[in-house]
């Protein structure tokens, strides 16, 4: 089998034209050089240079054998570079996921587009999921970030969650809501709302927006009315503009949200939401390189 140094030794005495020069330059004994190109035409089983008394000159086989050296060299070099770069986070795909209510826009959006733009070699791909399938998709290695909402419910061993920021709860309502007809401003008591329809109610087994936004109306000593149609998904707003209830949203939905649905603040102390991010223990370079430039 040829090595890397000895193509490259072949490579860098047809461009110098002399063993002389080559040795000088990839400063080695001159005799070791021609040690190993005879190693290589012994392999080979053919002659790659003539030797002759002003300079060697490369045979019909040398001459077929340089630029395939040479393109084996070059790819050697993209090869130990894209290693290293994937070994220090900055080349590759970074796998990452949202729940419906962590919308990728406003300072979200941002940030990404800030760290994509100072990492040219990471792209990323982006699904939506529920926070327990992010944690899922995670434990089982489909998946490097995930973006919830907390709290949630189930813990995954492998999975590290940390709080990322907090944003405010705001009532979303329909168009001709009798809330939406109120242009003073002022904040909303959840006690308001006892006998709204929610358009979205907690499921037993998940945790997220609809459990906080349950747990927030029980302190004040109501659950949430299910409307006759709900959702945890970002239909939740086009069921909102369409009458069938309103919602507790956090703040960032209003930037994906349809003109005409009202968002009013609460006045309740504690009415705000929390953002996670969700990645494995012991994270690869790629994923460190990300959680360190994301500044939300």
């Amino acid at each position: 089998m040829l090595s890397t140094r000895q193509l490259r030794y072949f490579v860098e005495i047809a461009e110098c034209g002399s063993f002389s020069a080559a040795a000088e330059r990839l400063f080695i004994a001159q005799s070791a050089l021609s040690r190993q190109i005879k190693d290589m035409e012994v392999h080979l089983q053919t002659p790659l240079f003539e030797r002759t008394a002003r300079r060697p000159q490369l045979t019909p086989a040398g001459e077929a054998f340089l630029p395939r050296a040479k393109n084996l060299l070059s790819e050697l070099i993209k090869a130990s570079e894209t290693a290293t770069r994937i070994g220090k986070g900055q080349h590759g795909t970074l796998r990452l996921s949202h729940s419906s209510t962590v919308p990728m826009s406003g300072r979200l959006l941002r940030s990404v587009g800030r760290y994509l733009e100072h990492h040219p070699g990471v792209s990323m791909d982006i699904a939506q999921l529920s926070s327990e399938a992010q944690l899922q998709e995670l434990a089982d290695g489909r998946l490097d970030i995930g973006l919830l909402r907390l709290p949630v419910l189930r813990q995954c061993e492998e999975v590290q969650i940390d709080p990322l920021y907090d944003e405010p709860l705001l009532v979303a309502v329909p168009p001709d809501h009798w809330l939406a007809r109120d242009k003073s401003g002022r904040q909303i008591n959840l006690g308001q709302l006892r006998d709204e329809a929610f358009i979205s109610i907690p499921h037993p087994q998940r945790g997220g927006l609809s459990y906080l936004s349950a747990e927030l109306c029980m302190r004040q000593g109501f659950f949430p009315k299910a409307a006759r149609v709900i959702s945890r998904k970002t239909t939740q707003l086009q069921l909102i503009q369409a009458g069938f209830g309103i919602a507790l949203l956090p703040e960032s939905m209003q930037d994906i949200a349809p003109p005409n649905v009202h968002f009013l603040p609460l006045a309740d102390p504690g009415s705000h939401s929390c953002v996670a991010l969700a990645y494995r223990k012991h994270p690869t370079a790629l994923v460190q390189q990300f959680l360190e430039h994301l500044v939300i």
